[in-house]
């Protein structure tokens, strides 16, 4: 049994709190709310409840003391701070990611990682994370040489169609809208290339779900558009989400909804995106009833003939959980499990490095297993 602290007690902090709990570990739950971080380690068995913020420094520090690992379920801003804290404390660090620029700023940590004999590992929650570790395997099955192409598509819906935007909020507004503002990096020709975000819309069909749209959106292509640049041609990673949503949320962008910059109107300074994140916060609905799609696959030519590979995955609430807590939460802990526990599994030794790099996709899908999260290959049409 190894002592874990996780920081975060929202939706996804008390998932990787439970699991980590039903895993034997000692976990040490901590929030801003006490009252919330004493009430959700109740809830799963977390042996303390801390009220730590994440920008203090000295708490954090108190927190981390004698934790094998730390699991920081907080907001992506927080990142480089708790790495570093991790760092300095000797405990391996793990986040879920998704804003490219605090994770350059992590794995630019590397040598000192190395140096304190940790691990660091940003990007590791269902996308970017568990979804670019099956992209890692499709490419693997493909074996040596050019691959054509590596796409990604993955979905955190309501199992039914919310409202005009066909969605309900099931993480934080703040995430949701990083994504959709930021750039977002792919492979074209074989070069590293950045593409508007919520633009190249394409029509996907899933059986069971009717016809879903699929669009650009930031962080989910991690780190491969440089691990692969020269050897695949194209890669991308697009959102599923309801018929027309997409087009919505780009018509927000295009408005100035998304920026950050205050602007004087009438008597009050406001920023819009501040304006647009409270109203999803207050407006969308909620519910426990949601869905998880995830595909990935990949395409090349050998000795003339196509060939493919790719994995599928279907995730629903489960009583206690959300999809999307799920498949957030549990690739992040089984990986915080084997780091832990000194298993087989973790790649490439102490340094910085995303998920993709980080895990041996067998092991990690066979960690998944026992949870109900069960991958299944996918073939897609060779061309």
């Amino acid at each position: 049994m190894s002592r874990i602290a996780v920081l975060g007690a929202g939706i996804v902090g008390r998932a990787a709190a439970w699991d980590l709990v039903r895993r034997d570990h000692e976990v040490v739950l901590a929030d801003a709310d006490g009252a919330a971080a004493v009430r959700v380690a109740g809830e799963v068995g977390a042996v303390a409840a801390d009220p730590v913020d994440a920008a203090d420094p000295e708490a954090v520090a108190a927190l981390i003391a004698g934790a094998a690992v730390l699991v920081s379920a907080v907001p992506y801003r927080f990142g480089l701070g708790l790495a570093e804290a991790a760092i300095d404390a000797g405990s391996h660090y793990l986040d879920f990611g998704g804003n490219p620029s605090v994770v350059a700023a992590q794995l630019a940590l590397d040598d000192r990682a190395r140096r304190a004999g940790v691990t660091v590992v940003p990007d590791c929650g269902l996308a970017p994370g568990l979804a670019n570790l099956l992209a890692v395997a499709d490419v693997a099955a493909l074996g040596d040489g050019p691959v054509d192409r590596v796409a990604m598509r993955v979905g955190a819906l309501p199992a039914a169609p919310a409202g005009v935007l066909g969605y309900q909020l099931t993480f934080s507004p703040e995430g949701l809208i990083n994504e959709y503002a930021e750039f977002c990096e792919v492979l074209r020709d074989g070069k590293v290339t950045a593409v508007e975000p919520l633009t190249e819309f394409e029509i996907v069909e899933w059986p069971g779900r009717g016809p879903l749209e699929a669009f650009q959106t930031a962080g989910g292509t991690s780190t491969l558009p440089h691990r692969w640049a020269g050897r695949v041609s194209e890669l991308d990673y697009k959102t599923l989400r309801y018929p027309g949503h997409g087009r919505i949320f780009r018509a927000l962008l295009d408005l100035g909804l998304f920026d950050e910059e205050p602007t004087r109107i009438g008597g009050a300074t406001v920023a819009p995106r501040a304006v647009l994140v409270e109203a999803l916060r207050n407006r969308l609905p909620r519910s426990d009833d949601d869905l998880v799609l995830v595909r990935t696959w990949a395409t090349a030519r050998r000795d003339g003939v196509p060939v493919s590979a790719g994995h599928q995955l279907v995730d629903r609430h489960d009583g206690r959980f959300s999809a999307l807590a799920r498949t957030t939460a549990f690739p992040a802990t089984a990986l915080a499990h084997l780091l832990a526990t000194g298993a087989e599994g973790v790649l490439g030794g102490p340094g910085a490095r995303t998920m993709d790099a980080a895990a041996d996709p067998e092991v990690l899908v066979a960690e998944l297993r026992p949870l109900g999260i069960d991958v299944e290959p996918y073939l897609p049409p060779t061309r």
